[in-house]
């Protein structure tokens, strides 16, 4: 099977800390014809602006729980984001839709520490659903476009304008930096956790937690 070298934007899902570009964002790509779901804060950071979304517990049909700690983590959601174009036709068949771009930074837990978060407060700045979300766009990246940064919103609005999708270099490229986003985001969680409870980190870097 060919895969289309172009992969254009038909649902995207934004959930983000950081709301730099956010709004610019969105409208460019519900202006490149996608659907927008969002969670929690983003959600409503669209909504405020104007722009029509779909907030994720309604269309999972399960609210968020837990305070919050549970939002994302549904096969609506993680289907949709690694269904192959091969697999399509299941979705389909389970009433689920794919999900093309994904939009996710994660909680700032080396911010927390820096700030002097320590216990129990630390723990809540884990980021459970956004690393899950972030490394299965980034494995399905023949197909989804998995968006680390706002730093690269200009780069995905670019390919866009010019191609009406995003190009396989692209998504390769943010594939690699998603999976290098969260393996040094373990890592400094793993440091903290470490020099909290009176240990010597060894070798993890020193530079993700201060």
């Amino acid at each position: 099977m060919t895969v289309p070298p172009i992969r254009s934007i038909r649902t995207a899902l934004l959930s983000v800390h950081d709301k730099r570009g956010l709004v610019d964002f969105a409208r460019a790509l519900v202006g490149a014809g996608a659907r927008l779901l969002a969670s929690g804060g983003t959600a409503r950071a669209l909504a405020d602006a104007g722009i029509a979304c779909t907030e994720v517990g309604a269309y999972t049909g399960a609210p968020e729980m837990l305070g919050g700690r549970v939002k994302t983590l549904h096969p609506a959601i993680h289907g949709g984001i690694l269904a192959r174009d091969d697999q399509e036709a299941e979705l389909a068949g389970r009433g689920l839709a794919p999900i093309d771009l994904v939009a996710i930074d994660l909680y700032p837990f080396e911010a927390a520490w820096r700030d002097g978060k320590r216990g129990l407060d630390l723990i809540e700045m884990i980021d459970v659903g956004g690393p899950a979300m972030l490394r299965a766009a980034a494995k399905n990246s023949a197909r989804v476009t998995a968006v680390g940064s706002p730093d690269d919103y200009p780069r995905v609005v670019a390919e866009l304008a010019r191609h009406g999708g995003t190009t396989p270099a692209l998504r390769g490229e943010l594939a690699r930096a998603a999976f290098a986003r969260v393996s040094a985001y373990d890592r400094a969680i793993a440091d903290a956790l470490t020099r909290e409870a009176g240990g010597d980190p060894g070798g993890s870097p020193r530079a993700a937690v201060g």
